[in-house]
């Protein structure tokens, strides 16, 4: 029980000297640590916004709106089911008014000919089909399709509007972490809260006022086929048919114009673009934004301006026009560029935006904050002397009461402390003030398992057994407990780290890190200590 082989002993002392090396690099500076070789570990703990300062925002997502813009997408929808298909071999069928309520959240289709109701029926059931929340899409209904006469309504289930709200918010914190962090190396907290609200936190950021300025961007790119039969003036003057808008040129664009009067409904939109870069114009002066639709978007797009050459075909970004070309040829490829008088840095920013991805809704900001340095350092300190305090009290505290294995107990606990600095940093987790706590528990609770183990010695010991045979039992007797013990704190901490967010979190990573080194530190690194004395110089009686 108390005999390690020379290979075990090797395979702890190597887990102890990893945890040191992995650790290291939280002591050194960025110039050393950027100086070492390749193969060493460079990684550190990084510090959380109650520690370095930052924003933190808390954000609401506008999920009603996600729900009105898919019912007027599928509203769009009908209305191209109603046109001719040469390629599906169907005919027109005339529509007398195709509207939506968005308070009932109903879209209501009148069709002007009776006779042609049960074709209008079946199309609209065959563009409604489907599920979502399942494989292939055959899960919840999507939508509810009732017809009475040459009247037909649509309208979306409970089910899939909870799926879209729950969706838009998902997809809310993708493309806000995007924006924030496009290239994936900041130590950004982007999370859920509740049911429609996110938490934004940015460590380092102190201007939460321009961290929402980019967030906050639309970043809604579309395609719009340009309507050159009505007049500026009476677009100006409120003057506009059904399905037309009048959208302004943005002020990038650099055409000074007063802007175009736009078909409402896109020919195609943002989320088929795959991929868009900056550039130096390839005609010479400013620079240019390249872009890549997808199977889909490169579809429409091909057929869109081979039917329409000699065209202007607007793209619109967040309500502004931000290029307005005109269709030389066709273009089959799926690509294309957008040109302007773009500075390098107005076309990096817009093709992020339209990278990342447009926001599925609004986002409100409900609250606002920037945390200082100065508090953050003041965290810093303050976490830092109660972690020596502590630390030092329990080494005292050690001694005093269990001698020679007290002092094995406080090797252990400094090794404890090394693992959990090593892992935390493998990691690359994220530390707070309350995981600052939480270390601080462990060592507790890595004491706490040495208490019990000396205890049940003492008690063998009371009992009559020599030293080496009361060792070997109290750890055998007190294994059960601590494991017990650990693996429900364990547990807790999972649970915490799945439900929690932001600080809460850094509690349960550090805590069931700290119980993982807890258990090896307490139960086998001291073992090591004490069996390896108790072998060596078998005395007869014991001080603990």
């Amino acid at each position: 029980m108390l005999q390690f082989s020379k290979f075990q002993t090797a395979g702890v002392a190597l887990l102890v000297l990893l945890g040191a090396l992995f650790a290291a690099p939280n002591l050194l500076s960025e110039e050393t640590r950027n100086a070492l070789p390749g193969f060493m570990p460079k990684g550190t703990i990084n510090l959380g916004l109650d520690l370095q300062g930052g924003s933190h925002l808390l954000l609401s997502v506008d999920t009603k709106k996600v729900i009105d813009d898919r019912m007027r997408a599928t509203m769009g929808d009908i209305r191209r089911e109603m046109r001719p298909n040469r390629t599906a071999n169907r005919d027109r069928i005339s529509i007398e008014s195709l509207s939506y309520d968005d308070e009932a959240g109903v879209i209501s289709l009148l069709i002007a000919d009776p006779a042609e109701a049960e074709e209008a029926e079946k199309r609209v059931r065959d563009l409604t089909r489907g599920g979502v929340g399942g494989a292939l899409g055959l899960g919840m209904r999507s939508y509810t399709v009732t017809a009475d006469g040459g009247r037909i309504e649509v309208e979306m289930t409970p089910e899939a509007q909870r799926f879209y709200s729950d969706e838009a918010v998902r997809d809310s914190i993708e493309v806000v972490r995007r924006r924030i962090d496009p290239a994936g190396n900041k130590e950004v907290l982007i999370a859920p809260q509740g049911v429609d609200r996110i938490v934004v936190q940015v460590p380092g950021d102190n201007d939460p006022e321009a961290l929402k300025r980019l967030i906050n961007r639309t970043g809604q790119l579309t395609f719009h086929r340009v309507d050159q039969t009505v007049s500026l003036a009476d677009a100006a003057a409120g003057l506009l048919p059904p399905g037309r808008i009048l959208v302004p040129f943005a002020d990038l664009a650099g055409t000074g114009g007063p802007g175009l009067v736009l078909v409402e409904d896109p020919e195609i939109t943002g989320d088929m673009v795959n991929t868009a870069s900056a550039s130096p114009n390839s005609d010479g002066g400013a620079f240019q934004i390249n872009f890549q639709f997808d199977n889909r978007g490169a579809r429409r797009f091909r057929d869109y301006t081979t039917n329409n050459v000699g065209a202007v075909f607007a793209i619109v970004l967040d309500n502004e026009i931000i290029s307005a070309p005109t269709i030389q040829t066709p273009i089959p490829n799926g690509s294309g560029r957008i040109t302007g008088d773009f500075t390098a840095q107005e076309a990096a920013q817009t093709a992020l935006l339209i990278r990342s991805g447009a926001l599925p809704a609004e986002l409100e900001t409900i609250e606002q904050r920037s945390v200082g340095a100065q508090l953050g350092q003041d965290s810093v300190e303050a976490g830092a002397k109660a972690l020596i305090i502590g630390f030092a009290a329990v080494i005292i505290y050690m001694i005093l009461s269990y001698g020679r294995f007290g002092v094995y107990a406080d090797m252990a606990l400094i090794a404890n402390v090394i693992l959990i600095a090593g892992l935390l940093s493998l990691m690359g987790s994220t530390l707070t003030l309350p995981g600052i706590a939480g270390i601080v528990l462990t060592i507790g609770m890595a004491v706490d398992a040495n208490v019990l183990i000396f205890e049940r010695i003492r008690e063998e010991m009371l009992a009559g057994k020599p030293p080496i045979k009361a060792a070997e039992v109290g750890y055998d007797k007190a294994r059960s407990a601590i494991i017990d013990a650990n693996i429900t704190t364990f547990l807790a901490a999972l649970i915490m780290f799945q439900l929690g967010a932001g600080p809460v979190r850094g509690f349960a990573i550090t805590l069931a890190v700290g119980v993982v080194t807890s258990v090896f530190t307490a139960y086998v690194l001291t073992r090591l200590f004490a069996g390896a004395y108790l072998l060596a110089k078998r005395p007869k009686e014991l001080k603990l």
